[in-house]
């Protein structure tokens, strides 16, 4: 099972899910950018703005790796060329402006 099937499934409101009112396109949770405050924002409410305490609190850090688990439990990846992580588009955005030859 992966984590996505213990979790609910979600419906957009037409509101941005961060708290700030703004409208959103049909299938959007966030205006652009939004997603990014809102996580800073959990992280500042719940863990004094430390990301450290946050992957200390869900049992991460350098003993556990958060970054092997999402490559073991999700679609996330790493680059063929070197050891950069990320989800797919990430891994294939780094790939290209990294590794590809753009000489021609």
């Amino acid at each position: 099972m992966t984590p996505s099937e213990k979790l609910p499934r979600l419906i957009p409101t037409g509101h941005c899910w961060c708290g700030c009112g703004t409208q959103t396109g049909i299938g959007s949770f966030f205006a652009r950018g939004h997603d990014k405050v809102a996580e800073a924002a959990l992280i500042a409410v719940q863990y004094g703005g430390s990301v450290p305490q946050f992957l200390h609190a869900h049992g991460y850090g350098p003993q556990h790796s958060v970054t092997h688990d999402a490559v073991e439990k999700t679609d996330w990846t790493t680059c063929t060329h070197c050891d950069y992580t990320g989800a797919p588009a990430s891994v294939a955005n780094h790939t290209r402006k990294y590794h590809l030859d753009h000489a021609g």
